[in-house]
């Protein structure tokens, strides 16, 4: 474990050495990817102080109770070693933990993609539901919501809404959410009372900027058209709204949220730049999930995640077979539980891994 530490303090220390190197500041993209990696050790840092700490004094108090000859001395050397081991034990398991290789998107700001799936008006419905509790949690947490583009059910919610989430680890958490979802209740459309069973999938893609992922400009081509629903004057009249067509792939992407055409170019960009980034991310999410259930940022966006039963008042997630009986809070956007249940699962999984 001690050994692990120093190595990662060597690293430290590297990097501290080389972003104080003037060939490095002038590199502008090689120094925020070194700052970045330089901030992600700072907790194995701390851990290896307190750990080394640990050590110093368990060796310090058995050579008190080697020496020492006063019972009284000694009876109090003794409940310092049992909680110094005590300590020790606990940090050990949380170093475990903090050694396993994290995720390098974890710590991204998200694209997430919300569309409704079986069941009519009832599912457009439903993924308007997704959007606000979404909307709801991300408040929760400080995080901001940029809305890309929208379009909207017949009779309320939307057939698709794609938004950016932008904060500290987002995707981290977000991630979890991929899948579908499937609703079991009572449809405002429904004349007899009958229960429907509706559908929504939802997508939480990494964002990737320029430095994951470059673009040529050759490769793309740029519609401009009026804009369509609210926004004033401008609707209709500005074509500010615009199309990109990625010519190899053949990946569209759309934004006419801004009324600034540049805007709408820039935030399409970003989405074109991390569904392009999706199709290598995509490479080791399959290889992964073949090994870990809970991971649910798969490369299959049809497996069926989570069901909200309301006549049950019930939400299960059956990748780790939880169920919480607080559905109307859930929808509100109280899903920080069901998260970090998610995430135990997960770190428990890439533990035996790491083990094996």
């Amino acid at each position: 474990m001690l050994e692990k530490l120093e190595d990662i303090k060597k690293k430290y220390e590297d990097i501290e050495q080389q972003m104080n190197d003037p060939e490095v500041i002038g590199d502008m993209k090689r120094f925020i990817k070194l700052n970045k990696d330089y901030k992600e050790l700072q907790p194995f840092i701390k851990a290896y102080h307190t750990y080394s700490n640990i050590l110093a004094n368990l060796d310090s108090t058995k050579e008190l109770l080697h020496t020492e000859k006063d019972e009284e001395m000694r009876a109090m050397a003794k409940d310092e070693l049992m909680e110094l081991h005590h300590r020790k034990e606990e940090l050990e398991e949380e170093i475990r933990l903090m050694l396993i290789p994290a995720d390098p998107q974890d710590k991204k700001n998200a694209v997430v993609e919300i569309r409704a799936g079986t069941g009519g008006d009832e599912a457009s419905i439903f993924a308007g539901d997704l959007y606000r509790m979404y909307q709801k949690f991300c408040e929760s947490k400080k995080w901001k919501i940029d809305p890309v583009s929208a379009t909207e059910g017949t009779v309320g919610g939307f057939k698709e809404v794609i938004f950016d989430v932008i904060g500290d680890g987002v995707y981290g958490e977000l991630k979890y959410e991929s899948g579908v979802h499937r609703v079991q209740r009572v449809p405002k459309t429904e004349t007899q009372g009958r229960v429907h069973t509706s559908a929504a999938s939802v997508v939480v893609l990494p964002e990737a900027d320029e430095f994951d992922i470059e673009v040529n400009d050759a490769d793309v081509r740029k519609d401009t058209y009026c804009s369509s629903g609210p926004g004033g004057q401008s609707v209709n009249t500005t074509y500010s709204a615009i199309r990109l067509t990625h010519i190899p792939t053949g990946i569209v992407v759309t934004c006419q949220d801004q009324k600034s055409q540049l805007k709408n170019y820039d935030k399409a960009m970003t989405v074109l730049r991390t569904r392009l980034y999706e199709l290598e991310y995509k490479k080791y999410l399959d290889e992964i999930s073949s090994k870990r259930k809970t991971m649910v940022s798969t490369g299959d966006r049809s497996a069926k995640i989570r069901t909200y039963n309301w006549p049950q008042g019930r939400v299960t997630d059956h990748r780790i077979t939880l169920t919480m009986y607080n559905l109307p809070n859930f929808v509100n956007g109280d899903i920080q539980e069901m998260i970090e249940k998610l995430q135990l699962a997960e770190n428990a999984e890439r533990l035996k891994e790491g083990l094996e």
